[in-house]
């Protein structure tokens, strides 16, 4: 649960915008999304390898970004 610290004279924007910072910084949106379904271990693995080899390839001038 998200806890906003908020003063009397505090602007209700100013308040919505930590909210929202605080939102963003817990992952809350991704753990929502991730829990949606079940991934295999091995799915998640798989996928983390590709990632890899893609950044490996960026780095190494293979691919390019444009």
């Amino acid at each position: 649960m998200l806890i906003i610290d908020s003063k009397d004279c505090e602007n209700i924007d100013k308040a919505l915008k930590k909210y929202k910072k605080k939102f963003e910084k817990a992952k809350i949106l991704l753990q929502l999304r991730e829990r949606q379904s079940f991934t295999k271990p091995s799915v998640k693995r798989r996928g983390q390898v590709l990632k890899a080899i893609y950044k490996q390839n960026i780095a190494s001038g293979k691919i390019e970004i444009k």
